[in-house]
């Protein structure tokens, strides 16, 4: 059976989101998302001024491959600033879905908890389908699916940092309490083993910039980012098996071993 990711009433096969900055050229860009196998892209509109060239060339590969887009506020501290970029962006790139970003520390990126649920509020009322980057707290979650939106981005971990799931029992409560919401692990994902992790734990997709753009191999890394949520997905789905706190036999002992009843068998013998 199909297994969709469903936001904001659009279907992807991939859930794996990419985003477009820091690669080592656009070429090399280029080639990471399509191993990706990514259907939707992130681009922010004030790091890549769309008047620069190589910004027009990341536009131009984002349009030829019918990925959705998905601008990012990033590098806004102020609702204000977010409702401006992200008019200006609606105006530009002609779409309403936006990453939301509003950063309330600038030594780990942590999103504002009160910026970011001011500015979802206001953009929801302006026809905005608004995919909040926020951090694993429940209580902020909440606020921003009571203001209106419909898919919620907590961080693994501060961005660009690599190191996983730093908190897996906040993740795993959002999981538990949020059944319903289409859960995105964006930020702090470094290896495939934890977007595999974070797909085996519940969440529906995962975004990442860093870990591709900077490895030695984007193209190969990218590919194994596809592979590894795959994986993730599929384990989720099959079912997992319970955690114990003792050994369990995994060939279960009986009375006689399974050759010497054939043993008997073949003599006669009752076993």
């Amino acid at each position: 059976m199909a297994d969709k990711l469903k936001l904001y009433g659009k279907e992807f096969d991939s859930r794996l989101l990419v985003g477009t900055a820091l690669y080592p050229s656009p070429a090399i860009m280029r080639e990471s998302v399509a191993a990706s196998g990514s259907e939707i892209i992130t681009l922010s509109l004030r790091r890549q001024s769309p008047e620069q060239q190589q910004g027009k060339m990341i536009w131009d590969y984002i349009q030829e491959s019918g990925c959705q887009l998905l601008p990012n506020t990033a590098g806004c501290k102020t609702p204000k600033e977010v409702i401006a970029l992200a008019e200006m962006s609606r105006e530009i790139f002609g779409t309403d879905w936006l990453k939301l970003e509003v950063i309330g520390d600038d030594y780990n990126l942590q999103p504002d908890p009160f910026g970011l649920i001011e500015a979802a509020r206001e953009l929801v009322q302006r026809g905005f389908k608004v995919l909040p980057y926020c951090t694993d707290d429940l209580v902020v979650c909440r606020k921003l699916l009571d203001v209106g939106c419909e898919v919620l981005m907590p961080w693994g971990s501060p961005i660009g940092t690599g190191r996983g799931l730093m908190n897996k029992y906040n993740l795993q409560t959002l999981r538990e309490r949020l059944p319903d919401t289409p859960l995105i692990i964006d930020a702090g994902i470094g290896a495939p083993s934890q977007a595999c992790e974070a797909m085996e734990m519940g969440f529906d997709a995962v975004l990442l910039n860093t870990a591709i753009a900077k490895a030695q191999n984007p193209v190969l890394m990218a590919e194994s980012f596809k592979l590894a949520v795959q994986s993730g997905r599929a384990a989720r789905n099959a079912g997992l098996m319970l955690k114990r706190q003792t050994a369990s036999p995994s060939t279960p002992t009986l009375d006689m071993p399974f050759w010497q009843q054939s043993i008997n068998a073949e003599n006669g013998e009752k076993a």
